[in-house]
């Protein structure tokens, strides 16, 4: 026998009917201007089985298109995005926020206990504001340190991308650039991301995305308390050129009191230095990978005391942590010498001679200084009756030490004497 569309087989009556979708940032794309298509009661949910209203968009240029996958009722059951299935608040896998909540899902796997558990659910969406979840989730903690290192701040549009065109695979894809999917090497067929299953997801059980995430957050670093109990000053890193510093106060005057705010905007950091080490180890606990303003995600640690920050004396740092040697570096170089032997001007290491004349030579005059003239063309080498005639050069035995003499400007080279140099 026939039934009717009106009969309760098909309870009409709890089929959706939606105006506008339930989605996250990154699903509806970054293009404020959207086209999206409407169709009423066009699938089934793939959670509850019963119809429900399917939207239909692109969120973006060289973007795939998307849809909406479960029904209002079940994403507000888990609230979370009616498409990718993940946390509104979070943007985190609904198995990762449930462990860092410690709520357990009490959703029925059977046909009738689930039909019987979303009618239930359904009256309680009804009675409440809608500004919070329903159910265990909202009656959890409202935060937790492990989902806040781990939640994303910005959208990952990347997540939008078309697939890999297939055809471009087996090298048989004639569009060229025209082709509206990725021409990409695909991933490792082997990798546990590669096989996702929806309801696997919004059950939470045998997600290979959050469990990837959980072992991140395992191996996530810890902030350790400085063994000097007189630092009481936090480095806060990533500051960006938007950041005051009235927003850093009124986040961290919460705390306790703050001795003094010091913004680097060169470096793009600050210090904060707080009166007492109580209020900075509580600043620093609940700051960790936890601040963001401005939609930023600040970098907190801990400041360094004046007396570790960066003496070394023969490799050994003050707190007695001796450093190993470069490798590849030169060795050091020979102490100069302390003795007046040893201060010759022997730079280059020469074997000494028997020629000393040689040795005593001195240095050429530096620039500006005149040097004397070749013999012949200089003053006369005798004593002249001439009071106004320039006063005759000394000998060479008589001359200063360190004055420039050359042999061609010797006067007995050439045999001239002074009794017979004024006859032509």
């Amino acid at each position: 026998m026939a039934t009717s569309l009106g009969s309760n087989t098909y309870n009409r009556q709890n089929w959706e009917d939606s105006d506008f979708p339930i989605l996250c940032q990154t699903c509806l794309g970054e293009n404020p201007y959207i086209r999206m298509t409407k169709e009423k009661f066009g699938k089934e949910c793939k959670i509850c089985a019963r119809p429900f209203t399917v939207f239909r968009w692109c969120p973006g240029v060289r973007m795939r298109f998307k849809k909406t996958e479960v029904c209002q009722t079940c994403s507000k059951m888990k609230n979370v995005c009616q498409t990718c299935l993940l946390d509104l608040e979070y943007g985190l896998p609904i198995q990762v926020r449930d462990t860092g909540l410690s709520v357990k899902d009490e959703v029925p796997r059977s046909d009738v206990n689930k039909e019987y558990y979303t009618q239930n659910m359904e009256r309680e969406i009804a009675n409440s504001d809608g500004t919070r979840p329903v159910g265990l989730l909202g009656k959890a903690p409202s935060s937790s340190d492990m989902l806040l290192k781990l939640a994303r701040t910005t959208p990952y549009y990347k997540r939008n991308r078309p697939h890999i065109c297939s055809f471009w695979v087996k090298g048989e894809c004639k569009r060229g650039e025209e082709c509206p999917y990725r021409h990409e090497k695909p991933t490792d067929p082997d990798d546990p991301l590669a096989d996702q299953n929806i309801k696997d997801r919004y059950y939470g059980i045998n997600d290979p995305v959050a469990n990837k995430l959980l072992t991140r957050a395992s191996s996530m670093p810890r902030l350790d308390l400085p063994e000097d109990k007189s630092i009481t000053t936090l480095y806060i890193g990533g500051l960006g050129e938007d950041v005051t510093d009235s927003e850093l106060r009124n986040h961290f005057y919460q705390f306790g009191e703050i001795r003094t705010i010091t913004i680097v905007q060169r470096q793009q950091c600050a210090f904060i230095q707080f009166a007492t080490r109580q209020a900075a180890e509580t600043a620093a606990e609940k700051s960790f990978n936890k601040l963001i303003i401005n939609g930023r995600r600040l970098n907190v640690k801990w400041g360094r005391s004046q007396a570790a920050r960066g003496k070394e004396k023969d490799g050994v740092t003050e707190s007695g942590i001796r450093l190993d040697p470069v490798p590849g570096l030169p060795g050091a170089l020979p102490p100069p010498p302390v003795s007046d032997e040893d201060a010759s001007n022997n730079y280059f290491n020469l074997p000494p001679t028997s020629s000393h004349a040689v040795m005593n030579l001195g240095l050429p005059p530096p620039p500006g200084v005149a040097m004397p003239p070749p013999p012949g063309f200089g003053p006369p080498m005798f004593h002249t009756m001439d009071p106004m005639a320039p006063p005759m050069p000394p000998p060479m035995a008589m001359r200063p030490p360190g004055q420039v003499h050359y042999p061609s400007q010797d006067p007995q080279r050439m045999g001239a004497h002074a009794s017979r140099h004024g006859g032509p």
